[in-house]
C-alpha cells in the first residue's frame, strides 16, 4: 500500500509541474470535469464498440497449443506477499482482453467518463473496485442483448491467478520478456528494455498514450506490465499460504478487506511491474493510475 500511495503522490507532483508549465506558456488546459465527454458515437456507436471489444478478446486455452495447463505463481526473490511460490493448474478456458478497457468503451457502457487523462482509446481510470465490477455486469448485459456473447457467458474481472498466468504468457522470468528490465548504463528509474513494453515512471512523464502503443507479451496482450494498475476479482491476502491451485478467485471480500491490483503503472518504478508483483488497495481507491482489464468466461454452473 505504501508503494501505491507513493505512486499517487508522484502523479500529483507531475501534474502540478505540467500545469505550471502550461500556465507559463500561456496555454489553457481543461480539468477532467471540464473536458467535453467523448460521445460513444464518435467511434462509430455503441454497437461498433461492442463488436471491437469482442473481436479483441484473446482465447486462452490452458493445456492446448501454446498455453500450458499449469504454471508457478509467485516469486522466491520478490516481496513476502509473493510467497510461497505454488503450482496453479488452470481449470477452464477463457478469453482475456487484449487491452485495458479504453475510455470510449467505458463511456458507452457506463454513460460517463471519469478519466483524468482523456482520449477515446486511452485506458479508462478514476473509478473504484465496485464500479469496475459494475462495468463488467453492464457490459455482459449489453453483449448478451446484442448476441455478441452467449447467454451462459459473462464479462468479469480476472482472478489474480488468471491475471498472472496471462501476464507471464508461458514464461517463468521476472517479466514476460526476460529477467532484466535495464540495459547496461541505465541508472535509477531508467529501464530501456522495459521501455519497449511498458509505460512506467522511467518513460511516461507527459505521455498520454492509447492502449497498445508498445509491444505485447508473447500471447499478444498489451500493457500487462505498466500503463495502469489493474483491478482483479480477489480480495487481498498477505501471502499465498493456502491459496487455491485451480486458478479460481480466492474467497469473497468481506467488510473493509482490501483488494488486489496488478501490473504496476506509469507512476511506478520497474520493480513494481514484474509479473509476480502484487499490491493492495482499499476497494474505494480511485486513481489516475488504476483501471481494469476484462475476461470473458463461461458462467459457473453454481452461478446460474
Amino acid at each position: 500500500m505504501n508503494e501505491f500511495k507513493k505512486a499517487v503522490w508522484a502523479w500529483q507532483k507531475v501534474a502540478l509541474v505540467t500545469l505550471t508549465c502550461f500556465m507559463l506558456c500561456g496555454l489553457a488546459t481543461l480539468s477532467a470535469a471540464e473536458k467535453p465527454a467523448a460521445s460513444p458515437a464518435d467511434s462509430g456507436g455503441k454497437s461498433e464498440l461492442f463488436k471491437v471489444f469482442v473481436k479483441e478478446l484473446v482465447p486462452i486455452t490452458p493445456g492446448k497449443g501454446k498455453f500450458p495447463r499449469s504454471f508457478q505463481m509467485g516469486s522466491t526473490t520478490g516481496e513476502p506477499a509473493e510467497r510461497p511460490v505454488h503450482k496453479v493448474t488452470m481449470s477452464d478456458d477463457f478469453w482475456m482482453s487484449r487491452y485495458e478497457v479504453p475510455q470510449n468503451l467505458y463511456q458507452a457502457v457506463m454513460g460517463n467518463n471519469p478519466s483524468r487523462w482523456g482520449g477515446p482509446r486511452n485506458s479508462a481510470e478514476m473509478f473504484d473496485w465496485k464500479t469496475a465490477r459494475e462495468f463488467c455486469v453492464k457490459l455482459t448485459d449489453e453483449l448478451r442483448k446484442a448476441k455478441l456473447i452467449a447467454a451462459d457467458e459473462e464479462i468479469r474481472l480476472p482472478s489474480e491467478a488468471e491475471w498472472e498466468y496471462c501476464c507471464r504468457a508461458g514464461t517463468n522470468t521476472e517479466y514476460s520478456f526476460g529477467d532484466q528490465p535495464q540495459k547496461p548504463g541505465d541508472e535509477d528509474k531508467q529501464a530501456r528494455i522495459l521501455d519497449e513494453y511498458a509505460w512506467h515512471t522511467g518513460n511516461a512523464a507527459g505521455n498520454d498514450p492509447p492502449v497498445g502503443a508498445l509491444k505485447p507479451n508473447p500471447w499478444g496482450l498489451y500493457d500487462m506490465h505498466g500503463y495502469l494498475w489493474e483491478f482483479v476479482a480477489d480480495p487481498w491476502h498477505d501471502s499465498y499460504e493456502n491459496a487455491p491451485g485451480d486458478g479460481s478467485v480466492w474467497g469473497s471480500r468481506t467488510g473493509d478487506q482490501p483488494v488486489v491490483v496488478r501490473g504496476g503503472a506509469w507512476t511506478d518504478r520497474f520493480e513494481q511491474l514484474r509479473s509476480a508483483f502484487r499490491n493492495r488497495v482499499t476497494a474505494t481507491t480511485v486513481s489516475p493510475a488504476l483501471g481494469l482489464r476484462c475476461v470473458k468466461a463461461k458462467v459457473k454452473k453454481s452461478e446460474n
